[in-house]
């Protein structure tokens, strides 16, 4: 019997698909290329099974379907998936049609959209309200909504926005239909009406509205701000920051707020740096700045969403990340200025530092009386120029930002910055620790580490809550680090001539505790106090133990002998992970409508399976709801970075270089392509390896590497247990001398 037929059964169950295809690939004769082998369904009939020639035209197909169940107009039908976001099948997609795919015979895209645009204006309300509500699951599909565009579709949902007739549900499918529309890219965003921009904001500025509508609400406005640099000045004056305040405190709606917070930020004019605030929007961003600075809107985030009952979801979480990267890089002004040597506001910056940690504040003529020794008290207080200091602060970055942060430790934290300065200028062992210099430097690192004035990067959740638990994070934050600096300093009996070796270990204790992401400041102290200079050192003793310890020849042989099975540990521990698989994000321009996928590795470790998910799983998911599938032999390569072909097409993440760093492409015959973003460092080295591992060639990522050093080192010190306190000696014992002779022989015969 035909092997086709004797599975018809699991064909046509939907959970037996996955089974059906694994047992096809079984088959001694597979079918050829352009053939594929799928089950059609129609509501109230037997399905059909068909064998698809992909080089036949698709209007022949419908119309031999149609015919099987005796339906006249095949040019009113088309084929849709019947599984997942059942899209339409077209021309261009068709080439995705897996063997063992279940798809449906549905009405035409064209014929849809003129129904429910039809439905849609009808007088009747129920019948309205399921027509829409129809609308919002269609329009993710691109055949559907390119149709329902041309039928000046979008226009018509807009006036029934505008309109203000539509309420409750109603409104909530509308809003979602044209969002969804919106978010092929098919119409431009520039042609919003200035009616429905003001009608969506009341939406979001009024008290009692609902949740679904509030969601909507804010993110159609993200996607104007976000599209459209002529709406990002519509938008900007309808909403404000403090009205998006509100909505942070309702944890149904925090995700959507703070986007669009940052959103607003985000486009704001590249112009902002100028210190032109006659200018109405500078005037906003100014206000902007103001209120993201304040306490109300940090406390609200720090209790209400960081703090809150409810995990923190990968979705809030970038965008608490974005958040904090906006709101470090309004320091990007300070940073990249130079001091003007010439201007007195600024001089009289440095005069203050001086006068307070000298003069004192009753001394009124200590000006005067020592004015003659302000080169003395500049050498003091650890500047390079001890003539003028103004030159210190010429080098952006750090620019005026050093001299910021220099005179905030001195007004608010002034009895620590006495200390340190004149604990530093008394000593006359050359050992002093030069404030001024230390605090310029110390300036520019956090500025490195923090990536001050950088965009934020799209598929990091990289944030600090401890940022968010105070009014001056980035100054408390400098005057911890400055105390840690002038500690580390004194711990290491520096000199000028160590410094920056001195700065290299406080580098590395800044970033060792924040790896740890305390949730205070107070928290951030303790663990910098753990990670003292003889911590530093041990630390570093122990990632060197292997290199260190194990360099004479016969260690090194023994070494190489074993570092065979440890890569096949390491790439079996790679496969296995690939076999438990891993979810990953769709890169969109809409972030707060995450749309997940999954993939994995069968378990003989000869097909890739794959598929849409609705929402981030928790654990497994099973290979029966993963639709899509790629035979292993059919893979040519895996590229890595720019050179995969989705990051070039999407030139705005070109330029985001954490984004490229976790891109790779599965390219597999004919011409085709699976592209993945990994959600981080550890996914992107587990599934390249993998996939390496796969087609047979090297696994050269930084895992792998790290993996293979600390695995050889245990199993050397595991075999080299019974000569603890032997030592080995650099060559191989002399051969003896052969025997006078052999007598001492036994001669068995």
């Amino acid at each position: 019997m035909d092997n086709w037929g004797s599975r018809t059964s699991r064909v046509i169950d939907p959970l037996y698909t996955s089974s059906y295809t694994e047992c096809f690939d079984k088959t001694a004769m597979p079918p050829p290329a352009d053939i594929v082998k799928v089950a059609i369904e129609w509501p109230g009939a037997n399905a059909q099974l068909l064998e698809m020639d992909q080089k036949r035209p698709l209007s022949s197909i419908i119309r031999e379907v149609c015919d099987g169940w005796s339906l006249s107009g095949s040019e009113q039908f088309a084929l849709r998936y019947a599984d997942g976001p059942q899209l339409y099948i077209t021309e261009q997609s068709r080439s995705e049609i897996k063997n063992g795919t279940i798809l449906r015979l549905a009405i035409s895209p064209a014929r849809a959209a003129r129904q429910l645009l039809e439905r849609i204006q009808s007088h009747g309300i129920d019948a309205r309200l399921e027509a829409l509500k129809e609308l919002a699951k269609l329009s993710a599909d691109p055949t559907f909504a390119a149709e329902f565009i041309n039928m000046e579709g979008i226009g018509t949902l807009a006036r029934l926005v505008e309109s203000g007739t539509h309420f409750g549900e109603m409104l909530a499918f509308t809003l979602t239909a044209f969002l969804e529309l919106m978010d092929h890219g098919i119409v431009s965003w520039d042609l919003i009406s200035l009616s429905f921009i003001k009608q969506i904001a009341g939406y979001v500025n009024q008290p009692m509205v609902d949740v679904s509508i509030l969601q909507r609400s804010l993110a159609i406005l993200e996607s104007m701000v976000l599209n459209s640099h002529s709406l990002y000045h519509r938008v900007a004056q309808e909403i404000t920051v403090g009205q998006l305040i509100g909505h942070l405190s309702n944890q149904e709606i925090q995700t959507y707020a703070i986007a669009l917070i940052n959103a607003l930020f985000l486009k704001a004019p590249e112009d902002r740096r100028q210190e032109d605030y006659t200018n109405p929007m500078e005037q906003h961003l100014t206000e902007m700045a103001s209120t993201l600075a304040q306490k109300h809107l940090r406390s609200i985030i720090l209790n209400h969403v960081i703090r809150g009952n409810r995990p923190i979801k990968a979705e809030m979480a970038h965008q608490l990340y974005v958040l904090q990267v906006l709101t470090f890089n309004l320091l990007e002004e300070r940073m990249m200025t130079k001091m003007d040597p010439n201007d007195q506001a600024q001089r009289d910056i440095i005069f203050e530092l001086r006068r307070i940690a000298f003069d004192g504040e009753n001394d009124p003529t200590g000006t005067e009386k020592r004015k003659a020794m302000y080169s003395k008290d500049y050498k003091m207080l650890g500047f390079t120029n001890h003539v003028n200091p103004a030159m210190d602060f010429t080098q952006t970055p750090p620019g005026m930002l050093a001299l910021d942060n220099m005179l905030y430790l001195a007004k608010v934290h002034q009895d620590t910055y006495i200390r340190i300065v004149l604990e530093n200028s008394s000593r006359e062992d050359k050992h002093e620790c030069p404030f001024g210099r230390c605090a310029i430097e110390l300036t520019r690192m956090l500025c490195e580490i923090l990536q001050v004035g950088e965009l934020p990067n799209e598929g990091c959740n990289d944030y600090h809550p401890m940022f968010f638990t105070h009014d001056r994070a980035w100054e408390e934050f400098f005057c911890v680090c400055i105390q840690l600096l002038n500690k580390t300093w004194k711990e290491m009996r520096a000199t000028a001539e160590d410094f920056n070796k001195v700065m290299q270990v406080v580098r590395e204790q800044i970033t060792r505790a924040l790896a740890m992401k305390p949730p205070s400041l107070d928290q951030l102290k303790n663990k910098l106090r753990g990670l003292n200079y003889s911590e530093i050192l041990r630390l570093r003793q122990s990632e060197r133990m292997s290199q260190d310890d194990f360099q004479s020849p016969p260690i090194i042989e023994l070494r190489e002998r074993i570092q065979p099975e440890i890569l096949e540990l390491i790439k079996q521990q790679r496969l296995n992970r690939l076999c438990e698989g891993s979810c990953f994000r769709k890169l969109g321009n809409r972030r707060r409508q995450e749309k997940f996928w999954f993939c994995r590795l069968s378990l003989n470790h000869k097909v890739l399976h794959y598929g849409d998910l609705d929402e981030s799983p928790q654990g497994e998911v099973p290979f029966e709801l993963l639709s899509d599938k790629i035979p292993v032999s059919d893979i040519k390569s895996v590229v890595t970075g720019k050179d995969c072909p989705h990051m070039k097409e999407k030139s705005a993440l070109k330029q985001n270089k954490e984004v490229l760093e976790l891109a790779f492409s599965v390219l597999y015959d004919p011409d085709e392509t699976l592209n993945f973003v990994a959600p981080n460092k550890y996914e992107y080295c587990i599934w390249t390896d993998g996939l390496c591992a796969l087609l047979g060639r090297e696994m050269g990522s930084d895992l792998t590497r790290s993996d293979l050093d600390t695995l050889i080192s245990m199993e050397m010190k595991l075999r080299l247990l019974d000569l603890e306190n032997i030592t080995i000696p650099e060559a191989p014992p002399p051969v003896p001398k052969e025997p006078s002779s052999y007598n001492f022989t036994y001669n068995y015969s």
